[in-house]
């Protein structure tokens, strides 16, 4: 991955999170742009699924492991590590959901934002 410092910081997380998924096979990467979205709760959402709960915990692992290496930060909050079905990163500007498949047809969070910028990653 290509380091390019006139990134915004949030845009750059949000490309640290998707190689670290990319790194652990996570399935179908999306990152919504929610920056011109009036009611938005950050600027990017980056979701994908992975078909296990041990894979969901790897993909998590890897995205923290991706982003504390290059900025030392941590996530302000992590939420779903118990049964990794859905498991929540959060670093504020960035939050990176990794579901689990049936998890994410379920809960649907593309179409929640529908107003966002999709775009589409390949899976390593």
């Amino acid at each position: 991955m290509v380091k390019n410092k006139a990134l915004k910081e949030s845009a750059y997380i949000s490309e640290l999170a998707i190689h670290g998924i990319q790194e652990k096979k996570g399935n179908d990467i999306v990152r919504l742009d929610l920056r011109n979205i009036f009611s938005s709760v950050s600027d990017y959402f980056v979701i994908c699924h992975a078909d296990s709960s041990t894979q969901v915990r790897a993909i998590a692992n890897s995205v923290e492991d991706e982003i504390f290496k290059a900025t030392q930060q941590e996530p302000w909050r992590k939420e779903g590590l118990e049964y990794s079905e859905w498991i929540l990163l959060d670093y504020i500007d960035v939050v990176i959901h990794i579901f689990r498949t049936d998890k994410r047809e379920f809960y649907g969070m593309e179409d929640l934002w529908g107003d966002a910028e999709i775009k589409n990653y390949k899976s390593a």
